[in-house]
Order: structure tokens, then sequence, then C-alpha cells
């Protein structure tokens, strides 16, 4: 899980390298946000993905086994098994699964705090949306079909700003704020998670600029854009005024279009990808070990072993003369996967082959 963990977030930080550097500020903004989505659940599933064309044939090492366990196929082996009760977690569990609470809860403070300003705001309701409207407040932002205003913003000119927030509704860009949010709760850990929101959040709002400035002259557009206004600080709200944003919008507003050319620069994706497959099917894999705890004793082999409670006699193969036999057992075979075994001819009881 932690090589996964890893390799996730260094193909998330390769994919935004890339667009940082030759995408960010080309107007292609539909396609960079199909890259920027695109490319996160790419990071989350190449890790998984074994192509069998470029896997490599690495031969396995197995451990020596114990010359006299190959003569036991008509023994007895003695072991008894140790259950476990309870649930028992590591602490690195413990770590991942209290974040992911503490995120949980954030996340549930943000809910409540939009069930609060819908409630308290006046209702009213549009063919394709809803409009609520809050008291003394000049907040513009849309979540899902209902757009938040403040009555302040009501007494300027607010047509720029409902048309706005209408692509965002129109164009979902809620859902992508939402998966970000809810890969922010599982992988609270990965600080890229919210630059990829920051990232997706930015292009929704130069898509909704893109769209309105068509419509309205774009004079009087950046002149709304320059004005301070309150804002909320909901990380999955699409929110009409950011005050960090601004400078950026209208830069990308004055900015002219880019050439279709340039949307070559997204063919850099088809090596990036094929790079990050003959990476994750040609990496070692970790050695396959089937592992049964039998009281501190694990087993490998072919052989059928029978199972009978008979009396225990514990056995030192090997170190029959020497004055420690465990200490000296255990030095003779410390490289296996093999400790001590009890194992006695069966009397006459039922015995269970098991392999």
């Amino acid at each position: 899980m932690i090589q996964y963990i890893f390799e996730s977030i260094a193909f998330q930080l390769l994919f935004l390298v890339v667009y940082d550097f030759y995408l960010k500020k080309e107007t292609f903004f539909q396609w960079n946000r199909l890259y920027l989505l695109g490319t996160f659940v790419l990071s989350l599933v190449l890790p998984w993905v074994k192509i069998e064309a470029f896997k490599q044939q690495v031969p396995q090492t197995f451990a020596p086994y114990p010359e006299y366990l190959w003569k036991l196929q008509n023994e007895a082996v003695v072991a008894q098994v140790q259950e476990s009760s309870g649930w028992n977690i590591t602490w690195q569990e413990g770590i991942l699964y209290g974040g992911m609470l503490v995120a949980l809860l954030l996340f549930g403070l943000k809910i409540r705090q939009l069930y609060l300003l819908r409630r308290s705001g006046e209702k009213v309701t549009y063919p394709s949306f809803t409009q609520i409207i809050i008291t003394n407040s000049n907040i513009a932002f849309s979540f899902f079909t209902s757009i938040f205003i403040g009555d302040k913003v009501l007494k300027m000119k607010h047509d720029t700003i409902i048309a706005h927030e209408l692509v965002h509704i129109k164009q979902g860009h809620t859902y992508d704020l939402l998966f970000f949010e809810f890969m922010r709760v599982v992988g609270w850990f990965n600080p890229l998670v919210y630059v990829y929101q920051n990232r997706i959040s930015e292009l929704h709002e130069f898509i909704a600029d893109a769209q309105v400035s068509k419509e309205h002259q774009s004079e009087h557009y950046e002149q709304l854009l320059a004005q301070v206004f309150q804002t909320e600080h909901i990380s999955f709200i699409n929110q009409f005024f950011t005050k960090s944003l601004i400078k950026k919008r209208i830069v990308m507003l004055q900015k002219s279009k880019s050439k279709k050319v340039w949307q070559l620069k997204y063919m850099l994706l088809v090596p990036m990808v094929l790079g990050m497959l003959l990476y994750t099917s040609c990496e070692m894999e970790p050695k396959s070990e089937e592992k049964e705890t039998i009281d501190s004793t694990s087993l490998k082999s072919s052989q059928n072993f029978a199972f009978a409670e008979v009396e225990e006699v514990p056995i030192f193969p090997g170190c029959e003369d020497a004055e420690d036999k465990r200490a000296c057992f255990n030095e003779k075979f410390k490289n296996t996967s093999v400790n001590i075994l009890t194992i006695r001819k069966p009397h006459k009881m039922p015995i269970l082959q098991v392999g």
C-alpha cells in the first residue's frame, strides 16, 4: 500500500508539472479540465496496471527447505493455531483513519455552513436554478443548481454574475470540486490533491468568464471583476468573487485565443502514460509467500501434511549433541521460514490432510 501511495503521488506530481509549464497558460480551458480530471484518475489506476508485453521475467528466489521436512510425508505435525481476538490495527493505520475522520468532520462543517446559509436566505425559484438571497451580504457563488447571492450585489448590475454562475451550473462544475473534496477526505495526507482542486477551481472561473464575455462587453466585465467583494472560504463551491483569482481572470480575459496547433501539447500525455506503464509493469514484484501462522511457525511446501493432536515432543535436527538445542536449531535455520516444529508419529487418531 505504501508503494502504491508513493507511485500515485509521483505520477500526480509529473502530471502537474507538465500542466503548469506547458498547458496552464493556454486558452483550451475545456481540454485542461479534462486533462486535470483524467490525469488524477490515471494516477490512481496506473500503479495497478501491468502490461504483459512490458513485463520482465524476474527469477524468484526460494528459501532453502530443510531436508528433514521432505521426509515428513506420512508424519504428523503438531501445531497449535493462535486465534486473533478483536480488531487489531497498526499505528500507521490509526493515523490514516484518524486523519480521514478529521477531514470528514471538516467536510461536514462546510456542508452545515451551506445549509445554514440556505435556510436563512430568501429563496426565489427559476426554471433552471434557485436563487438564494442572503441578507446584508455581498457574496456570490453557486452550488449544484443553487445560486447564493447577497442583497448588496442585487443592488448592482448583477445579470453578468448570474450568467457566470449559470455556466457553472450547466457544466456541472460542482461535481468536479466535490470529487476532489472526496479525494481530500480519503487522501488527506497528499498535498497534491489540494493543488489539483485549486487548479480545477481556477479553470472553472476561466471557462465561465470566457462564456460570459462573449455575450457581454468585456470592458464592463473586467471592471466588475476588479472590485473587492466578500468571499466564502468553502473549497467545493464555485464563487464569483475570489480575491486571489481576480487578477488571473482579468489577465486571461485579455489574452488572445491560443492557436489550435498548440493542442499538440496534449500529445505529451501519450509518452508519459506509456513510460508509467513500463515502470509499473517491469518493476520487481514482491516475492509471493503463502504464510500460515501456526504457533509462530510457517510452513512452505508442496507436500501434504497431516495434523493431529498428539503428545508434543520438540525435535532439533542436526543439534542432538548441542547443549542448547533450541539456540543451535534457530542458528542453523535462521534464513528459512521454519523455526521449531513438534513432530511425532500420530497415535490412533483421525488425521486431517492439508495441502
